[in-house]
């Protein structure tokens, strides 16, 4: 028996202009502010191109949040010896990411407020990095050893919310060390 191996699909450099473009306009503008002959014209792409590529603005949304899934995970990855010490990691990148000028909130937050419908296919990528947040942050807490995984991980997603508003709404430099003594308050084994 021999063993194969498919090569990653190269994506097409169309495909990544439209993304990169309705990345910049979805998040600068939110998104029913920005239609698509808006992105169209300055991907620099054909209507036919856009199509093959999205169907519909609900496939170019969902692709939209997806890849800011993967980037959250690159960049907030869990770093540290303990488990702890990932959790404390998470919420510093996240601190980094709130306080980059032209910061204007969570992607995630944002989309969910132009998407109250929790059956449609935008919201259901949001629950995608929802779930995928609590997940980290719950399997690092049973890992630590907490008492109470599951609800420290709610509180944390929480937090994280809170933290994602206040990036946008306030000073992130005074959210910063609230934010590190809420979340050792949280994961300390005698918070639960």
């Amino acid at each position: 028996m021999t063993s194969s191996t498919v090569a990653p699909r190269r994506e097409s450099p169309a495909r990544r202009r439209v993304l990169d473009t309705a990345l910049a306009l979805f998040y600068a503008e939110g998104i029913h502010a920005v239609g698509i002959d808006r992105i169209i014209a300055e991907a620099g792409v054909a209507k036919a191109t856009f199509y093959h590529h999205f169907p519909s603005k609900d496939d170019l949304i969902c692709a939209y949040l997806e890849e800011q899934i993967t980037l959250v995970q690159g960049h907030a990855a869990p770093r540290g010896d303990t488990p702890e010490e990932k959790i404390v990691s998470v919420f510093e990148a996240i601190g980094e990411i709130t306080c980059k000028p032209g910061f204007r909130g969570c992607a995630f937050i944002n989309a969910a407020a132009e998407y109250p419908d929790p059956d449609h296919p935008v919201r259901r990528v949001v629950d995608t990095f929802r779930w995928w947040f609590r997940d980290t942050l719950e399997k690092l807490l049973v890992a630590a050893g907490h008492p109470d995984p599951e609800c420290t991980a709610l509180m944390l997603l929480a937090l994280r919310d809170g933290l994602a508003v206040a990036g946008d709404l306030d000073d992130p430099a005074t959210a910063g060390p609230a934010v590190r003594s809420a979340v050792t308050r949280l994961i300390a084994p005698s918070a639960a």
